[in-house]
């Protein structure tokens, strides 16, 4: 017989996306612009992506604006 709660491959711990001071609440990771509050964006090397709806958002950086002389 096979186990009907089984836990599923790559579910994330919901605590891992809150810090609890005293009486605050801070989120640790961004919220999705497009889906709004609690869909929480991956964080990559470069980007900021939301799981949901594919809504991708690329980061600054200095060495990407290198001109060749």
């Amino acid at each position: 017989m096979v186990d009907k709660k089984a836990k599923v491959k790559g579910e994330v711990a919901i605590y891992k996306f809150y810090i609890v001071e005293g009486d605050k609440v801070t989120r640790t990771r961004r919220d999705c612009p497009r889906c709004g509050k609690g869909t929480f964006m991956a964080e990559h090397k470069n980007r900021f992506t939301c799981g949901k709806c594919g809504f991708t958002e690329f980061t600054h950086t200095d060495s990407a604006k290198k001109t060749k002389k």
